[in-house]
C-alpha cells in the first residue's frame, strides 16, 4: 500500500490543537501547530531525519527560494524512499502473517494423536482405512471440508469427487498417498505446501495454513 510523506498533511488537528484552550490563534498558534502536526508524522513514518536539513528545504520551498537539490533529484530521492517505505511495510505484513501461522502450527501440533508428515504437514486419523493406498500419478475419490485457522469453510465438497493427485495442492500429495482407502485423516498444510504468498483470490489470504477433513473412498491408476 503506498505511503505519502508529507503530502497528505491534515490541516484540521492542526487548527484544533492550536484553540485547545478556546483563545483566538494567532500566526504563530497556527504555524507552531502546524509544524508540530508534520513532525509528529514524520517521526512516525520516517525516524531519524536530520531536523536541520528538514527545515532548510521547509524554509526555502516557502520562501520561493531556489532548492539546493534539484527537483530532478529530489523528485527520485523521494521515489526511492517511498518504494522502500512500501518494502518494508509489506515485509512487516509478512512477517506479522509468518508469526501467525508459526503460533498456529505449534499449538495444531501438540494436540492429542497429531502425527508429522514430510514438510511440516500434520495429520490425525479420525477413521482407519484397509484398502489400497493412491499411486503418486493416480487419482482418487474424495469427501472433504476445507476451513481456515479459524475454522471458516472456504471449500467442501460432501459428494464423491475425483481428481487426479498430482493436479491439487502439494499438502494433499503429501499426505493422501500414505492413507488407505476408507481412512479419514485431520490434516493441516501449512501454507507453503498450500497456495503460499500468492494465496487464493478472496477466499485464502497470502501465508494461510490450511485444515482439511478428508475421506479417501476409491482410488485408481
Amino acid at each position: 500500500m503506498p505511503r505519502s510523506l508529507i503530502f497528505g498533511l491534515c490541516l484540521v488537528p492542526a487548527l484544533c490543537l492550536a484553540n485547545t484552550d478556546n483563545s483566538p490563534a494567532t500566526d504563530s498558534d497556527l504555524a507552531y501547530s502546524l509544524g508540530a502536526s508534520l513532525g509528529e508524522r514524520l517521526r512516525q513514518e520516517v525516524p531519524g531525519l536530520q531536523l536541520e536539513a528538514l527545515v532548510e528545504g521547509l524554509r526555502q520551498a516557502y520562501q520561493g527560494e531556489p532548492p539546493r537539490i534539484a527537483k530532478s533529484r529530489m523528485q527520485a530521492i523521494l521515489a526511492q524512499h517511498e518504494e522502500q517505505a512500501n518494502a518494508a511495510a509489506e515485509q512487516a505484513q509478512v512477517d506479522k502473517l509468518l508469526a501467525a501461522e508459526k503460533r498456529f502450527l505449534a499449538s495444531e501440533r501438540a494436540r492429542k494423536g497429531v502425527h508429522e508428515l514430510a514438510d511440516g504437514i500434520l495429520y490425525s486419523e479420525l477413521a482407519s482405512g484397509t484398502g489400497a493406498q493412491p499411486k503418486a500419478s493416480g487419482r482418487v475419490q474424495v469427501r472433504y471440508v476445507g476451513r481456515l485457522p479459524d475454522g471458516t469453510v472456504f471449500d467442501q465438497n460432501l459428494q464423491p469427487q475425483w481428481f487426479k493427485l498430482d493436479s491439487v495442492i502439494e499438502g494433499w500429495q503429501v499426505a493422501l498417498p500414505k492413507m488407505k482407502t476408507g481412512a479419514k485423516w485431520r490434516l493441516v498444510v501449512p501454507s507453503a505446501k498450500a497456495y503460499g504468498a500468492d494465496g487464493a483470490g478472496d477466499l485464502i489470504a497470502p501465508y494461510t495454513p490450511l485444515v482439511f477433513e478428508i475421506e479417501l473412498l476409491a482410488v485408481s491408476d
